[in-house]
Parts: structure tokens; C-alpha cells; sequence
């Protein structure tokens, strides 16, 4: 039997905030204003993190992804709750689409679409190659290193070639087991950061600028990064819808990470359709856009 209409799904260092956690207190206060959205329109709403062994995820009809984000560097957990979870409730955006925006591979799709996206290599799990043997041909001032399965910048770094050396040891003991990526860093990134588009039902709602602490070229809220108002002009949010409409059928919403690339173009640094933060707080009338969609959804299933 149902005891839920929605669950929103967290992970267990984000239930609750201890005294002067900003980050979480940010992380519980958006989930609060999806929440009232959602329970405005008479949906029974809980919370809980992925890894709850005493949760009963047959007894919730939809779940959210909103903060699981330890889910890459527990990946070989993560990955099987997905699949048995996705057998007894229903994933909003859904399971198919949650697999194929995990692993950062969905960009070539996106690229092959004609999305542009920065210069980019994949890199298999098994690679001999050192990280200045794959660099070595390449016309690239500064390179960021990644894995294809990452959040929150985890495992992320920033190289040139007086500094790539110092990267070889952690990239030869990622790539056993991991994709990762190469790609030709964006010098926008430290000197106008990066907007993030909010894109509901295939429309924008809403976009915010995220810069990085001083020099560092991480924006996330978690490494001291900073979030702004920002207005697009029409040319960004039809880039940004443009992504959304050339990926998977069947996304409810999206965030588009956006950046200027070294030719000054528009270029995805990523699509997030699986925990994106969403940034409610910077507009609650998106969270009512949201609720209204879900609550759509669940009265005509």
C-alpha cells in the first residue's frame, strides 16, 4: 500500500544541518520549497536519503532525485539500489534517463546532435597512456581531468604542463577502474563563471551565474563558490532549451550548465537531469512550475 505520493531523495549527510552548515541549511531549504509546492496540490511528500535500509520504496509512488550526492564516490552501491529500486516505484525524470545522464559519455551524443561542447577526450578504463603522453599532440593551454561518473567536482583538477606531472600518479589510479575525461579548460570560467539554465516541461524558468572563490575554477556553493542573479538574452535560453529538446525523450526538468568556450561561443559544460541543484530560492515561482508538472503526472497515471 502507498504511503507516499513523492519522496525526495537525499543522501544521509544532507538530512539535517548542525549549527552553522550553510551548505546544508541551503540543501534543506530548497527541498522545503519543492516540498510546499508539492503538498500544496494534496501530494503526500517525505524525505530520506537513497542508502535507508529501513525505508520501504514499494510504498512511495514517485521519487525525486534532489541530493544524493555521494552516489559516484559509492558508485558500486549506487548503481544496483538504481536498478532494484526502479523495479517497485517510478523515478521523476525517468530510470532510463537517470542511467544515460549519469555517465558523462551522453555528451558525444549531444555533440553528434550538434550541441557544441568543449574539446573533449574519453578515456577507457585500462589506459596505458600517461596523462602527458595523451596531452602531448594537443594545442591546449590548460587541460581539466575528471571521471565520466562524478559530481560536485570530485576528483576534478585543473593542469597545464608545468603541472601535469604532479597529476599522473591520481590519474593512473583512477583510470583502472573509471572513464575519465581530458578536456581543454575554458578560460570564461575564471574570469565570468558559469550560468546555469533551468529548463521545466522543455522551458526555461529561470538561470543563475555561478563563480568560483577567487581563482579557483570550481563554482560549486561547496568550495566557496557564489551564485547571482542573471537575465539571459534570447540566444542563451534558446541554446539552453536547444540541449533539452536534442537529448532523451521524457525530461521534466533539467539544469543546463553553460559556459563561453575559448572562441567565445556557447559551449554545455553539462546537462543535469538526475540531482541537479535547481536554485529554487532564487525564484519559488519554478518550484510551483515544477509541482504543477509532477502533480500532472501523478493524477494522470
Amino acid at each position: 500500500m502507498l504511503k507516499f505520493d513523492i519522496t525526495l531523495l537525499t543522501s544521509s549527510e544532507f538530512l539535517s544541518a548542525e549549527a552553522g552548515d550553510e551548505f546544508t541549511e541551503t540543501i534543506l531549504e530548497e527541498d522545503r520549497i519543492l516540498r510546499e509546492a508539492l503538498e500544496k496540490r494534496g501530494l503526500k511528500v517525505t524525505r530520506t536519503n537513497w542508502d535507508n535500509p529501513d525505508f520501504n520504496w514499494a510504498e512511495t509512488k514517485y521519487v525525486i532525485f534532489r541530493t544524493p550526492w555521494d552516489y559516484f564516490s559509492r558508485y558500486d552501491e549506487f548503481a544496483p539500489w538504481l536498478e532494484k529500486t526502479g523495479k517497485v516505484t517510478k523515478f521523476i525524470n525517468p530510470a532510463d534517463i537517470i542511467t544515460w545522464n549519469i555517465d558523462k559519455h551522453y555528451m558525444l551524443e549531444l555533440q553528434k546532435g550538434g550541441i557544441n561542447i568543449p574539446n573533449t577526450i574519453f578515456l577507457e578504463p585500462g589506459e596505458t597512456r600517461s596523462l602527458t603522453e595523451i596531452t602531448a599532440g594537443l594545442n591546449w593551454d590548460e587541460f581539466i581531468l575528471k571521471p565520466a561518473i562524478s559530481g560536485g567536482a570530485w576528483h576534478t583538477y585543473r593542469m597545464n604542463r608545468d603541472t601535469i606531472a604532479r597529476h599522473e600518479e591520481i590519474f593512473k589510479e583512477l583510470i583502472k577502474e573509471r572513464s575519465m575525461l581530458v578536456q581543454e579548460y575554458q578560460n570564461s570560467i575564471s574570469s565570468m563563471g558559469e550560468v546555469s539554465y533551468m529548463v521545466f516541461g522543455g522551458r526555461f524558468t529561470h538561470a543563475v551565474l555561478k563563480k568560483g572563490k577567487g581563482a579557483d575554477f570550481r563554482v560549486q556553493e561547496s568550495f566557496g563558490g557564489t551564485v547571482h542573479e542573471y537575465s539571459p538574452s534570447l540566444k542563451e535560453i534558446d541554446f539552453a532549451q536547444s540541449v533539452v529538446k536534442n537529448s532523451r525523450a521524457g525530461i521534466l526538468y533539467a539544469r543546463v550548465d553553460v559556459m563561453w568556450d575559448n572562441n567565445n561561443e556557447l559551449s554545455l559544460g553539462e546537462l543535469e537531469v538526475f540531482e541537479p541543484a535547481l536554485w529554487f530560492r532564487k525564484n519559488p515561482d519554478a518550484a510551483e512550475i515544477l509541482a504543477g508538472m509532477i502533480a500532472d503526472i501523478k493524477n494522470n497515471s
